[in-house]
């Protein structure tokens, strides 16, 4: 069992907590996406990042600076969204962030696939962006299948916790073998479930928090999820996707 999550915009560096004691598998193709990156003028990265003025200068000197193999965090670490905050890996058990290295798998439009514990590099690019690389018109299709590829050789079920931005990059591409659950968390309103951003972050993080706790190994095992409120939903789910409303019974 693999779990797909996506990462976060706001990074940071933490190279004292805990050794990052590998490197992204796709280091040499981020290397071509940051080369890209430097190609273009500061006021064509502020459009395609989508920022204001001091967070494009920011990522601006991070990328003439950047090294991709020195001074690095762990990935689970760099990130500091909101579902990383509830996932908190860093008052984690040994025990736990080893369950963590194992089933979970950090999604990226930069590094296209990481392990928690693989080095990075503060950066700002989401999967979404529109930036041609070698020819291809953006990063899906600068991808294409290989993140898929990747996960496919590591395991025959994987549980998407990712959001639509970021598992578009790996779902079409997937061989029929490879059994997917989609974890929808949302409220009941006007016979709808409907998901709002940040109630959907904060349960995707606890969620994967809740599995390295207990160990979750099997798609059963998920319908006992309850934290912050939200209870599994027979009647709404399927068997590729578990509904959990919140407030639910």
């Amino acid at each position: 069992m693999r779990v797909i999550i996506s990462p976060a915009k706001k990074m940071n560096v933490d190279t004292d907590s805990f050794p990052a004691p590998g490197l992204p598998r796709f280091l040499s193709q981020a290397g071509r996406i940051l080369e890209a990156l430097r190609a273009m003028a500061p006021e064509e990265l502020q459009k395609l990042w989508k920022c204001n003025d001091a967070i494009a200068k920011l990522n601006v000197e991070r990328l003439h600076h950047m090294d991709l193999r020195q001074g690095l965090t762990p990935a689970v670490l760099s990130y500091e969204g909101i579902q990383y905050q509830y996932m908190a890996p860093g008052v984690m058990e040994t025990e736990q962030l080893a369950y963590l290295q194992e089933h979970v798998r950090i999604l990226s439009g930069f590094y296209g696939v990481l392990r928690p514990f693989d080095g990075v590099t503060p950066y700002r690019l989401e999967m979404q962006a529109r930036l041609p690389v070698e020819g291809f018109r953006n990063l899906y299709a600068f991808w294409g299948g290989r993140l898929a590829e990747a996960l496919a050789a590591e395991t025959d079920f994987i549980v998407n916790l990712a959001s639509k931005e970021y598992s578009r990059a790996v779902l079409p591409h997937l061989p029929s073998a490879v059994d997917v659950l989609t974890c929808v968390f949302g409220q009941r309103k006007d016979g709808k479930v409907l998901e709002k951003g940040t109630r959907c972050k904060m349960a995707r993080g606890q969620m994967v928090r809740w599995m390295a706790e207990n160990r979750i190994e099997k798609r059963e095992q998920l319908r006992a999820f309850s934290d912050l409120g939200y209870r599994f939903e027979a009647g709404l789910s399927t068997e590729n996707q578990f509904v959990f409303l919140e407030g639910g019974c």
